[in-house]
């Protein structure tokens, strides 16, 4: 029997439960976080809410200029899958996708750079909490 591109992606980054039968995605509980994994046009994608919060987008949309040049997993707004949307079905939240056919080293790479960037902005959530929203910096890129 041929392993479904989520078995495939759960099996390669070692996480212990499996993708119910037939699945598209599947959301892993790693860390205090909820990742979402999910097979979307030959491309398996993670994507991890941040906040549905609205009034915290001028603040992370400062930071995701910067980090584009660091990391791969890329900032946006809106509501992707009703695993990611908010209860208010919008949320900020994180993407990083890879091939749906790529090599275990390759996947288990795009799990772990992907719970790294998740755990940084996670922390600059929860820095806005004690810190207030601030400013909007000068050097934000709009798309």
């Amino acid at each position: 029997m041929t392993r479904t591109v989520l078995e495939h992606f759960l099996k390669s980054v070692g996480y212990p439960d499996r993708a119910p039968e037939g699945s598209s995605s599947f959301t892993m509980r790693v860390d205090g976080m909820e990742i979402v994994a999910e097979e979307a046009g030959g491309r398996i994608v993670l994507s991890f809410a941040l906040t549905d919060d609205a009034s915290a987008l001028p603040l992370l949309a400062s930071y995701a200029t910067g980090r584009m040049l660091k990391e791969e997993a890329v900032l946006a707004y809106g509501a992707p899958g009703r695993q990611v949307s908010g209860p208010h079905g919008r949320a900020a939240f994180l993407w990083q996708d890879a091939p749906a056919d790529a090599d275990e080293r390759t996947l288990l790479r795009l799990f772990e750079t992907f719970a790294d960037s998740c755990d940084w902005w996670r922390a600059r959530v929860g820095e806005r909490g004690e810190t207030g929203l601030g400013e909007l910096s000068e050097a934000v890129i709009i798309p």
